[in-house]
């Protein structure tokens, strides 16, 4: 099951890149078979905060780029955590309703690789996927440069990239980065399972070897163990510089990659974060959120401190703070409650909605009760 989006941040922020150097990143889908945004791309290495979070990525013409095919856009980034920076375009939202709203551009070749990949998904998850009318929110699937797609839901129009050699498996894993998925290879316990070789990787992009450990962050996974049949797992000679395998077994074997669909390990964990019953993952009715300080640069915090930040629950543990998850929005007074119509008599007692605010039926009147949000 690939890692999920619960990561940590190293303690010390002002650890940054001081110079910076332009890298060229290689076709690696011939190579490795492994999902990139802009293959055969010059790029420049940079670090930038998510959240309370601090990545390595790549710069790509005003994109930001994670792992290969993560892609994050400028102002989901800063350069130092800001206090007051409120939730304007994260992506660490899940889709309501497990309800994926998508289009196709018409340019897009082989458009059976996205119905047989959202075909996937809807035979082994709770998540549906309905094509877009109005709806703001929405995945555009799209031709580029390579496979890439943003993590969770972040607002707006969102693309997945589809190359011409981007196959329904790799239509099927970007699907996974959409819906919230990280890369089943950055699992803080990987190096039990795995050993990566890093004198056979591309110079430059090193970085996507990392652990979240490694990174100066913790890893949170939904599965026990690491998943070599992880729809989410790179191949063996993901981003290799000359054909010699970069991520092999403990016994020095290579596997073999899977991007037929989405595995057992895949599925569980999915259907965690997007349940059956349409909920937001579980934790059940009470806001974990609720009463939990904003996180304050001016604080000094211990191991099990909790704060909030752009909306998200943080806690912080041994490596820096690791994200529980995202804060539920407040129940509205007005929920339930049917808007107000001239054709319909009420008695005291009785409750509608008009023009945002809640109104009470009494003996004299209406009584507003105040504002819906």
């Amino acid at each position: 099951m690939a890692a999920l989006f619960l990561t940590t941040i190293a303690c010390d922020k002002d650890d940054v890149i001081e110079e910076t150097e332009t890298i060229e990143i290689e076709n690696v889908e011939v190579l490795s078979n492994a999902e990139v945004a802009f293959p055969e791309t010059k790029g420049t290495p940079t670090e930038r905060f998510y959240g309370l979070n601090q990545l390595n990525l790549i710069e790509v013409d005003g994109d930001y780029v994670f792992e290969g095919d993560i892609r994050f856009r400028p102002e989901q980034l800063t350069t130092e955590i800001l206090e007051d920076q409120r939730s304007v375009g994260r992506t660490g939202g899940r889709w309501a309703n497990n309800i994926v709203y998508y289009a196709v551009s018409p340019n897009l070749p082989n458009q059976s690789r996205v119905t047989s990949a959202i075909a996937n998904w809807e035979a082994n998850t709770s998540v549906r996927f309905i094509q877009r009318t109005n709806q703001s929110d929405y995945v555009y699937f799209t031709p580029g440069s390579g496979c890439s797609s943003y993590v969770g839901r972040i607002g707006g129009r969102q693309d997945i990239t589809l190359a011409s050699g981007c196959s329904t498996g790799s239509t099927i894993h970007e699907i996974g980065h959409a819906v919230g998925l990280w890369h089943e290879q950055s699992r803080a316990d990987r190096d039990q399972y795995l050993t990566i070789n890093t004198q056979n990787i591309q110079q430059g992009v090193e970085y996507n070897f990392l652990t979240y450990v490694q990174q100066g962050q913790d890893g949170a996974e939904y599965t026990a163990a690491l998943d070599f049949d992880s729809v989410m797992l790179y191949s063996s000679f993901a981003f290799s510089a000359n054909g010699q395998p970069t991520i092999v077994k403990k016994n020095g074997s290579t596997y073999t990659t899977n991007r037929s669909g989405l595995s057992s390990g895949d599925i569980a964990g999915i259907n965690q974060m997007y349940p059956g019953d349409g909920g937001d993952g579980g934790g059940g009715s009470e806001n974990p959120c609720a009463g939990v300080p904003n996180y304050s640069g001016n604080q000094s915090y211990s191991i099990g401190d909790q704060v909030l930040y752009q909306n998200n629950l943080y806690e912080r543990v041994s490596g820096g703070w690791i994200l529980l998850g995202e804060c539920p929005a407040p129940e509205s007074p007005c929920d339930g409650v049917s808007p107000y119509s001239g054709n319909q008599s009420y008695s005291a007692g009785d409750r509608v909605t008009y023009q945002g605010n809640l109104y009470e039926r009494t003996t004299r009147g209406w009584t507003n009760l105040g504002p819906c949000n």
